[in-house]
């Protein structure tokens, strides 16, 4: 395609009009006279047409010229408009990002997120990998980890994505056959829910209250939330996993004045290596997300 009329002389017009005559526009452009006056003289050649009258005090546009100007104006409108988009999503993080975290953070913080994520980085090709304990990056090929409790690797760099409260539930159902539980100790009679992989977790933090010995485990805190909303048992659960649940009634926290808050395994961090290649995909995730969890 081969246009008549390059968009830097319309430019020099467009100022001509703008600024109301040519010494006031090359005033303001800093640039010579005579340049734009070459500038415009280009374009009506180009076009065989009279686009301004010139007199001693100003200059005037002539019909045809008007029509011409408002088409121009809108055409690096639009010109403007696409240079700033395509220079906007060069700058977007592009590549792969492995993102390594346990499983119900992945249902209940991530997936939910994951379509606006798409729009608003459509380069960036995520995978999601869901493990329950702590992970290798290396050995796993994860680029970060979203890591729940206290960090022991210094080799990471960490970016704290804040304190998720635990809370001690239980069905209505559960309560409904089996009594509200008012102390610590009345726990001993009631059927409980713990983790079968990381005896840590049955440290629930309750005033007066050691390790509990749970009469049912499983590997998976999401196994362990359908549990106990099926009216099994009274378990422990991270905020992020059962806040919706106790708003919805769905689930009930108990022994509230017994809770012990501050502890360590509500920190919820996003760890990576610190020279990682992938640190821009990296930072654009967790920027992304970290004002969207509901911890």
């Amino acid at each position: 395609m081969n246009l008549k009329t390059r968009s830097d002389d319309l430019a020099l017009l467009l100022a001509v009009i703008e600024f109301g005559g040519f010494s006031a526009a090359a005033n303001a452009l800093n640039i010579q006279v005579a340049r734009i006056s070459r500038s415009v003289a280009k374009i009506e050649k180009a076009l065989d047409t009279t686009i301004l009258i010139r007199t001693t005090r100003r200059v005037m546009l002539t019909d045809e010229g008007r029509k011409f100007i408002d088409a121009v104006r809108l055409g690096l409108h639009h010109i403007k408009n696409a240079e700033s988009d395509v220079m906007r999503n060069s700058k977007l993080p592009q590549g792969k990002l492995r993102v390594d975290a346990v499983s119900p953070f992945i249902f209940h913080q991530i997936t939910p997120h994951i379509n606006a994520f798409a729009n608003a980085y459509p380069d960036i090709e995520l995978e999601l990998n869901s493990n329950e304990g702590i992970v290798d990056l290396i050995e796993k090929r994860a680029d970060m980890a979203i890591r729940i409790g206290n960090l022991e690797d210094s080799t990471l760099h960490a970016k704290a994505l804040g304190r998720s409260p635990l809370y001690l539930v239980a069905s209505p159902k559960y309560i409904a056959q089996n009594g509200l539980v008012k102390t610590p100790s009345e726990l001993l009679n009631h059927k409980l829910i713990g983790f079968s992989n990381i005896k840590s977790l049955n440290q629930w933090p309750i005033k007066g209250l050691d390790q509990v010995s749970p009469t049912l485990t499983a590997s998976n805190g999401e196994t362990i939330r359908q549990l106990a909303l099926s009216g099994i048992g009274i378990t422990c659960l991270s905020g992020f996993m059962v806040n919706a649940d106790i708003q919805a009634g769905r689930l009930v926290s108990l022994l509230e004045p017994y809770r012990v808050n501050g502890t360590d395994r509500e920190l919820i961090n996003a760890v990576y290596y610190r020279s990682s290649a992938v640190a821009e995909r990296v930072t654009a995730f967790i920027e992304f997300i970290k004002p969207r969890l509901t911890l």
